[in-house]
């Protein structure tokens, strides 16, 4: 839980940073691209290219790139859709997906979870209900699917790291990266545009968005998730909205529809509580 925590203060910053200063003045395929390589740097001198199992890199790769590689793509195109609260918002999905995927890994499925989804779009639906037009929809949309890949590649990741392993997480956290990496590489040549940093600010937000927010805090964020239960996992995927909230509202977005926001907002908090609720009662049964 303490790592959990500590991310969550850390990556409090990260949507603000990307919505002020790079969405719409930066690339996004080369935003993903360079935050990926320069926390690619930070694990590289750790890595045990050749203590490493085939398995456990092919595998790590794959988690990397789906929770990281194609996390980002959706990620950082949903800013050019969506404010940055909107689009803090909108990740709460996360821990319905968390339990779906559990649930799909049992051998079960619950309407209850299409309920939760279908609540929580109403909430979406009116913070900002006088203008629903099909870029706030795609929006939405995008950020799903970032939500389901972050999803995921938690639970890819815990269930993994959970068996035995023969070598630290630290000294083969580098494949994760280097999975992510592959994908962003292929993304930006195929889709990416001549938008690079102009400014020294600019380049300091993605070099702390890279070695820092992502570098560090993806590591010590999975390897938070291997120590807590999947319940808890899915309830720590939301305590980054209300801090990444007051830090934008606070600083960069003082001129937000607060009440509209706040409705809207606790519609879509009501339903996940409901769906956190139903979970620990499901639990104790």
């Amino acid at each position: 839980m303490p790592l959990l925590i500590f991310v969550t203060i850390l990556w409090a910053f990260s949507f603000s940073l990307i919505g002020v200063y790079l969405a719409g003045q930066v690339d996004s395929y080369f935003s993903v691209l360079t935050r990926v390589l320069l926390a690619a740097l930070v694990f590289l001198p750790l890595l045990q290219w050749r203590r490493s199992s085939l398995r456990t890199a092919l595998t790590l790769m794959a988690i990397g790139a789906v929770q990281l590689g194609l996390m980002y793509l959706f990620y950082y195109h949903s800013f050019l859709l969506l404010s940055v609260p909107e689009v803090l918002l909108f990740t709460i999905f996360t821990p319905v997906y968390i339990s779906l995927l559990y649930d799909l890994l049992a051998g079960r499925f619950s309407p209850w979870n299409l309920f939760i989804a279908a609540l929580a779009v109403v909430g979406a639906a009116i913070i900002r209900w006088d203008d629903l037009d099909g870029s706030y929809w795609a929006g939405f949309a995008v950020v799903q699917g970032a939500n389901l890949c972050f999803a995921i590649g938690q639970v890819a990741y815990k269930q993994f790291m959970t068996r035995e392993q023969a070598l630290p997480a630290r000294q083969t956290f580098g494949w994760f990266f280097l999975g992510a990496a592959l994908v962003a590489t292929v993304a930006w040549l195929l889709l990416g545009g001549p938008q690079y940093p102009q400014t020294a600010l600019q380049w300091g937000v993605l070099l702390w968005l890279g070695l820092v927010a992502s570098g560090v805090g993806y590591f010590l964020w999975n390897k938070g998730a291997t120590q807590v239960s999947a319940g808890t996992l899915a309830a720590m995927n939301n305590a980054l909205i209300p801090a990444g909230l007051v830090v934008n509202l606070l600083i960069w977005n003082r001129d937000a529809n607060l009440a509209r926001l706040a409705l809207g907002g606790a519609i879509i908090a009501a339903a996940v509580v409901a769906n956190e609720w139903r979970n620990k009662q499901k639990g104790n049964n």
